[in-house]
């Protein structure tokens, strides 16, 4: 186990004592200054990597150079590309990048950025903001981890399986149930004309429509999946709907440098409009709310290593990255024992008694 560590490494904002006159440029646009990181990854985005997928749909390569290519492709957006901008979409999903007057801006990214990354449209905001954030991980949120047990590789393909398979009919479900009617054409439109647009671009060449569209699509929804798996991971079933009690903290990891502090899901799910940069403060600020609560701190891991070791059931690892903030614990035995109980599936029964099922 790890004690709380005297500096928080993770990024915050410094405002530069003067801006380049490309800065500020883009920041006439912007409503925050603290996102201009924005900016520049989707300038990456436009002028190194989409250029690269409209390569894949030209004849300049054939046969074996063609087929290099197209792995390159998905391996520079697997290891650069898709995690980042998946946290920046959900960063301005909660937050919107451009200003009031040029809102029209705003439609950029989720209708003709988004679709590389497995995106499309608003469907993202309506099921992450409507529907999860809304219902934080209780009964009523679709992609709630609480009927899983959660350290177990068949709990989490039958979670994955179902998102995949009916998560997007649940979610329309659940808006037509609140006459949420906004929502649910959100949340369709994105699907269809993902769908439209992928069917499309098969006829104009489908091994590049795989590459470029379909395999983000896929593996977007998996990463995303075992993602939120770790992040809902370890729930007191006596207080599920306490976000310090049903979500994680990673702290001090790369992973933050790269997704926008998107380790810092507590303070996310308490205030989901609070900056990405102000994450690393708040916790500061805020810690002994995490010792009252018997929050689940990690340190120098991230989201995806938690899910591997908690499904190969390695609290030995999970212990040793554990932080345990105000001295709670006093051996990695008692922090196993600890994170073994958080893990248990449940459900609710008559919507108030919680039942507890053991694996």
């Amino acid at each position: 186990m790890k004690s709380l560590p005297t500096d928080i490494t993770d990024p915050v904002f410094s405002k530069p004592i003067t801006y380049s006159k490309i800065d500020q440029f883009f920041l006439k646009y912007i409503r925050d200054e603290r996102d201009l990181p924005f900016i520049y990854f989707t300038l990456k985005i436009i002028f190194l990597f989409i250029p690269f997928a409209v390569l894949l749909y030209t004849n300049l390569l054939t046969g074996w150079l063609w087929a290099a290519a197209a792995l390159a492709y998905m391996g520079l957006n697997v290891v650069f590309f898709i995690g980042r901008f998946a946290l920046m979409f959900h960063c301005i999903a909660h937050r919107i990048l451009f200003k009031k007057e040029f809102n029209y801006l705003n439609a950029f990214i989720p209708y003709f950025i988004a679709p590389f990354f497995g995106h499309m449209a608003y469907t993202f905001y309506s099921h992450h903001v409507g529907m999860h954030h809304a219902e934080n991980n209780l009964e009523d949120d679709e992609s709630t981890t609480m009927p899983y047990q959660r350290d177990s590789v068949r709990g989490f393909l039958l979670y994955f399986s179902r998102f995949l398979l009916v998560g997007m009919y649940n979610a329309a479900a659940y808006f037509k149930k609140r006459n949420r009617n906004k929502l649910i054409q959100s949340l369709l439109r994105g699907e269809i004309l993902f769908f439209l647009l992928t069917v499309l671009m098969c006829f104009v060449n489908w091994p590049a429509t795989l590459c470029v569209f379909v395999f983000p699509y896929f593996f977007y929804r998996f990463v995303a999946m075992f993602g939120n798996w770790a992040q809902h991971a370890f729930i007191d079933p006596l207080d599920p709907g306490n976000s310090y009690k049903n979500s994680i903290t990673c702290i001090n990891t790369k992973y933050n440098w790269l997704c926008w502090n998107d380790g810092y899901h507590i303070s996310h799910h308490l205030k989901q409009n609070l900056h990405w940069t102000e994450h690393p403060g708040y916790f500061k600020a805020t810690i002994a709310n995490y010792v009252t609560n018997d929050a689940v701190v990690f340190y120098q891991i991230d989201f995806m290593l938690v899910s591997l070791f908690l499904l190969s059931k390695r609290y030995d690892l999970l212990a040793k990255y554990f932080v345990n903030i105000g001295d709670r614990f006093k051996s990695d035995a008692e922090i196993i024992s600890f994170l073994k109980e958080r893990v248990r599936r449940f459900t609710f029964v008559n919507n108030t008694e919680i039942l507890v099922v053991t694996e």
